[in-house]
C-alpha cells in the first residue's frame, strides 16, 4: 500500500529553486534513507512529506488519516518534567486512567445498588479498552525509550532546564513513543552517543510503521535502511538496497550510463561525418545530386529524432582539504597523570591517566555526560583539573574544531570570519573559500544563516591555513554530509601531526582511529584498537572492574608505546605487567560461566603467554 505519494512538486526559497517536476512513492513498511549533498533539499522535502511546509507546484497525497511523526522545533511544554512530556504520546491512554481513578473514587461512595452497578459497567468497558490499547505498558515503554536514548536520569527534571541537545532527545523519544504510521527523521544521531545510537540502530530495525530518516552516519543507515532516495541536482533516484550496496549500484549505475552517452555520442558523430559527406558528394556532382541531398536530409531528420543523453557527473564538486603541519612537535603531546574533575557533589572521572604521542590517532569515546568534551577543555586550558596534572608537550600548535563553532558570531560576514583567522587578503580569501564550496556572493551571508554543516567547513578551511600540529576534534562529522566526511577522512589520513577527537560517528572512528580510551563509570579504559576492537573488549572489563587494576601510570604507558624494549628495566617492567594481566585474566576464568565470553578470555591469556615468553627471550639475550 502506497503511504504518501508526490507528483511533480516544486519548491523554491527566495527566487532559489531547491527542486522542481520531482516526483516519487512512499510503501507502507519501508525504511529510506534520504541522502544527499548538504542543501540539495533533503530537509524541506522532509517538511513538505510532514506537512510543516506547502508546496509551490504539484500535489502530496498522503493515506487517509495517516499519523505522521516529525522531529521538527521542540515545544514548549511550560512547567512539565521530562517523563510528563514523554506521556504526552498516550494522550488517549492517560484520558482514560484519568476517568478510570474518577469512576473508582465514584464507586467508593454510598449510592444506590443500580447507579453503582451502572458505574462498574462503564468503569469495566474503560478497562477493556484501556488493557486493549496498552495502557499498563505505558510506564515500562517511556522506561525503554528513557533508558535507550540515556534521559533516564532527568526524567523528574522540568523540561524547560534541559539544554539544546537534551531537549532534542526528548522530542525524539517522544516521536517514537507515539508510534506513527509514518516517521520522520532528521539527522537523530547528532545528538546521541554511541549507545544510544546502537539503540536506536535496534530500535527502528524492528520499527512496524514506515521510515525515512536524513543521516550523515553510514553505519546507521546500514543497520536501519533498506531503501535509499538520492537527491541530486533537483532530481530523485531509487535505490533498493541498504546504503553501503547504494554506493556501490551509484557507481555501476554511473559507468553504465557513461558507457551509454560514449556510444551514442560515437553514433551521433558517424551519421553527422555521414551526412557531411553525402551532402559534400551531392553538391560535386553535376547537376547536384536530388537523391543524395534527400539521404542526408532524412539522415539528418533522424539525427534531431534521437533523444540525446546528458552526460553523467562522474565527479561532483568537494571540498578541498589538506592538512600540513609544518613543524613537528616532540614525541609526548599530550600528557595527564592521575587526573580527577568534579562539578558539585557529580564527579566526573577520577585517577584518569592518558598518553597521546606524536602521530598519534586517538580517540576518546562513552556515553553523553562522562566527561569527553570536559577532557578536551582542559588540554585547552579552558578549565583545571581538581587533581593531577594536564600537560601539552613542547612545540604543539593546536587547531581545535568544536560541534559549537561559531555560536557567538552571528552577525559577522562569513569572509570576515575566515580572515579573521587566516591573514590573506579579500581576492584570496574567496579563492580559498571556494574549495571549501562557498562560491560568489555566498561568502558575505552572516554567519547566523549558515547550516551546521556550512560552519564546519568554514572551519576547516580556517586550520588548513594555520600552524598546527595537533588537530583536537569534538564531533567533526556532525552536519557534514556524506561526501564531505569522506573527504575530511581522507585529509585526515594524510595529516603528518597528531589528531586527538570525540566521536560518535562509528564509521569515521574505525577508519582513523587505533587507539581508543573509553571513558565509563568515572574511570578510563584503554583499547589498542579501533572503535569495534574496544566494543568487543569492553564488557570483560565492566564485568570484572573488581579484578582491574588501578590505571597504569605514565611510566608503564611510556614502556607499552614500545614496540621493542631497549634495555633491562624496559623488559622487566612489561614482563611485570604481562603477569598482572594474565593473573587478571585467570582469576576472571575462574568466576566466568559464558562459554563465549571464557573462549575469548582464554584466546586473549595464550596471546599475553606468548607475549611474555618473547620478553624472556630478550631478557636472556640482553643478559
Amino acid at each position: 500500500m502506497i503511504v504518501c505519494s508526490v507528483n511533480h512538486i516544486a519548491k523554491s526559497f527566495g527566487g532559489n529553486m531547491i527542486f522542481k517536476d520531482l516526483s516519487l512513492e512512499v510503501h507502507e513498511g519501508s525504511r529510506i534513507g534520504l541522502v544527499g549533498r548538504n542543501g540539495s533539499g533533503k530537509t524541506t522535502l522532509l517538511k513538505l512529506l510532514a506537512q510543516q511546509e506547502s508546496v509551490d507546484e504539484g500535489v502530496i497525497h498522503w493515506k487517509k488519516a495517516l499519523k505522521i511523526g516529525y522531529l521538527a522545533q521542540i515545544p514548549d511544554f511550560g512547567d512539565l518534567n521530562v517523563k510528563e512530556v514523554l506521556k504526552t504520546a498516550f494522550e488517549q491512554l492517560t484520558k482514560t486512567e484519568a476517568k478510570l481513578k474518577q469512576l473508582e473514587l465514584e464507586m467508593g461512595q454510598v449510592m444506590a445498588p443500580e447507579k453503582l452497578q451502572g458505574l462498574i459497567e462503564q468503569y469495566g468497558m474503560l478497562q477493556d479498552d484501556f488493557i486493549l490499547n496498552g495502557g499498563y505498558e505505558m510506564d515500562a515503554q517511556m522506561d525503554r525509550v528513557a533508558n535507550g536514548l540515556n534521559i533516564a536520569d532527568f526524567l523528574v527534571k522540568p523540561f524547560s532546564l534541559l539544554s539544546g541537545g537534551e531537549k532534542t532527545k526528548v522530542g525524539l523519544g517522544l516521536s517514537l513513543l507515539k508510534n506513527p504510521e509514518l516517521l520522520l527523521l532528521d539527522e537523530p544521531t547528532n545528538h546521541l552517543d554511541l549507545m544510544a545510537i546502537e539503540w536506536l540502530g535496534s530500535f527502528l530495525k524492528a520499527y512496524k510503521g514506515t521510515i525515512i530518516l536524513i543521516s550523515h552516519d553510514r553505519y546507521f543507515l546500514d543497520e536501519v535502511v533498506n531503501k535509499v532516495f538520492e537527491m541530486e541536482d533537483g532530481e530523485i533516484d531509487l535505490y533498493h538496497t541498504n546504503f553501503s550496496n547504494y554506493v556501490k549500484e551509484k557507481e555501476e549505475r554511473l559507468l553504465r550510463e557513461f558507457q551509454e552517452y560514449q556510444e551514442q555520442q560515437k553514433k551521433i558523430k558517424k551519421m553527422k561525418e555521414a551526412i557531411k559527406r553525402l551532402r559534400d558528394w551531392a553538391n560535386r556532382s553535376n547537376p547536384p545530386s536530388a537523391a543524395l541531398h534527400r539521404r542526408a536530409t532524412n539522415m539528418q531528420r533522424a539525427l534531431d529524432r534521437i533523444e540525446k543523453l546528458e552526460r553523467p557527473k562522474m565527479e561532483v564538486k568537494k571540498m578541498g582539504i589538506d592538512f600540513e603541519a609544518n613543524d613537528r612537535s616532540g614525541k609526548d603531546v599530550i600528557i595527564l597523570e592521575n587526573v580527577s574533575k568534579s562539578y558539585g557533589s557529580r564527579k566526573l572521572f577520577d585517577n584518569v591517566n592518558m598518553l597521546v604521542q606524536y602521530k598519534d590517532r586517538t580517540a576518546i569515546v562513552g556515553e553523553n555526560g562522562t566527561g569527553k568534551s570536559t577532557v578536551l577543555k582542559m588540554i585547552l586550558q579552558e578549565c583545571e583539573a581538581d587533581n593531577g596534572v594536564v600537560k601539552v608537550g613542547s612545540n604543539v600548535k593546536i587547531g581545535y574544531l568544536s560541534q559549537h563553532v561559531f555560536a557567538d558570531l552571528g552577525e559577522d560576514q562569513l569572509i570576515d570570519v575566515f580572515r579573521s583567522e587566516v591573514k590573506v587578503n579579500e581576492g584570496e580569501a574567496r579563492h580559498i573559500l571556494a574549495r571549501f564550496l562557498f562560491f560568489g556572493p555566498a561568502v558575505f551571508r552572516k554567519v547566523n544563516q549558515l547550516s551546521g554543516g556550512e560552519r564546519m567547513r568554514l572551519r576547516l578551511a580556517q586550520l588548513m591555513y594555520q600552524d598546527i600540529n595537533l588537530l583536537i576534534l569534538d564531533e567533526p562529522t556532525n552536519h557534514l554530509d556524506i561526501d564531505s566526511c569522506e573527504v575530511l577522512e581522507e585529509a585526515l589520513e594524510q595529516f603528518n601531526g597528531t589528531i586527538l577527537a570525540v566521536s560518535h560517528d562509528r564509521y569515521f572512528l574505525n577508519k582513523l582511529f587505533n587507539k581508543i580510551y573509553w571513558l565509563q563509570n568515572g574511570t578510563v579504559h584503554f583499547f589498542d584498537g579501533n572503535y569495534d576492537w574496544a566494543k568487543e573488549k569492553l564488557p570483560a572489563f565492566v564485568s570484572n572492574s573488581a579484578f582491574v587494576p588501578n590505571p597504569p601510570s605514565l611510566k608503564k604507558m611510556k614502556e607499552i608505546e614500545h614496540d621493542k624494549p631497549k634495555n633491562l628495566d624496559d623488559l622487566e617492567d612489561m614482563i611485570e605487567q604481562i603477569e598482572i594481566n594474565i593473573h587478571l585474566l585467570q582469576r576472571q576464568m575462574e568466576s566466568e560461566s559464558d562459554l563465549s565470553l571464557l573462549q575469548s578470555i582464554y584466546s586473549e591469556l595464550e596471546m599475553l603467554e606468548n607475549e611474555r615468553e618473547q620478553l624472556y627471550q630478550q631478557l636472556d639475550e640482553v643478559v
